[in-house]
């Protein structure tokens, strides 16, 4: 049956494509893409190609923009929707990039209620239906499986606010427990505020002790780019982050034994 959205992304794809020396390079540089079969590489360039389509890359504070710095967020970006589909990104437009990090006044009220004006260095940010903010130091740097990804980060945070609400639970598919996700990871973030407040190593970087919501990005990062951290230390929310992305990323690195 004939789709007119079939069609507009067809077209899109048709005349608008990456290069395949820039692709190359890319792919060469993300190694959280390893294991991506040849069919999946392909969805993930649509992917990329149409999320470049659909947002506007502006550069800020003297920084050029090239290509390669286009595809290289574009692909990291498309991942987590692998699985998923673009659609999942609407509702905004633009991928605002500073050089390296940089300054965001916000408000915090503490237990008192005493409103307090805070400056903080950022290497991302990301606003409920405004732009997504990145540091491109930041994103260069975060190549590396390190558990460290600053798009891979804040597209979370967008993933997040799919059901209305910034509060570490995106919309779930059907079929998917609101209950298991709750329980699962709930029980980690007490954990992992625990091993906080004690000063003790924790599994992941421990802002994911922030705030629910900053958890879920944290460990996001983490089920990318190390998989089995998250699987051997917290079994039941890398089961619900597989069911929520679609994807096993402990399987497709190579390290079978998921749980």
């Amino acid at each position: 049956m004939w789709s007119f959205r079939h069609w507009r992304r067809r077209r899109i794809l048709q005349r608008s494509t990456i290069s395949d020396r820039v692709w190359r390079e890319a792919i060469a540089r993300l190694p959280l893409l390893a294991g991506l079969d040849a069919a999946q590489l392909g969805r993930l360039r649509e992917q990329a190609t149409l999320f470049l389509h659909s947002k506007s890359l502006e550069p800020t504070h003297g920084l050029e923009l090239t290509e390669e710095m286009s595809v290289l967020i574009a692909l990291q970006a498309a991942l987590p929707v692998l699985g998923l589909d673009l659609d999942w990104y609407r509702g905004w437009s633009s991928v605002v990039l500073y050089p390296d990090a940089f300054v965001s006044d916000f408000e915090q009220v503490d237990e008192a209620g005493v409103v307090h004006h805070i400056r903080e260095a950022r290497s991302g940010e990301s606003w409920e239906r405004g732009p997504l903010i990145l540091s491109w130091a930041d994103v260069e740097s975060g190549t590396a499986l390190d558990g460290y990804n600053v798009v891979i980060h804040e597209l979370a945070h967008k993933l997040d606010l799919s059901d209305g609400a910034l509060n570490g639970r995106p919309r779930l598919h059907p079929g998917m427990s609101s209950e298991d996700w709750s329980s699962a990871f709930g029980r980690a973030f007490d954990a992992l505020t625990r091993l906080d407040e004690a000063g003790a190593p924790t599994p992941v970087d421990p802002y994911a002790a922030e705030a629910p919501e900053e958890f879920f990005a944290v460990v996001s990062e983490a089920f990318f780019e190390q998989p089995q951290q998250v699987a051997g230390v917290w079994p039941d929310v890398y089961r619900q982050l597989k069911l929520f992305y679609r994807q096993d990323p402990l399987a497709r690195l190579g390290r079978r034994d998921a749980a």
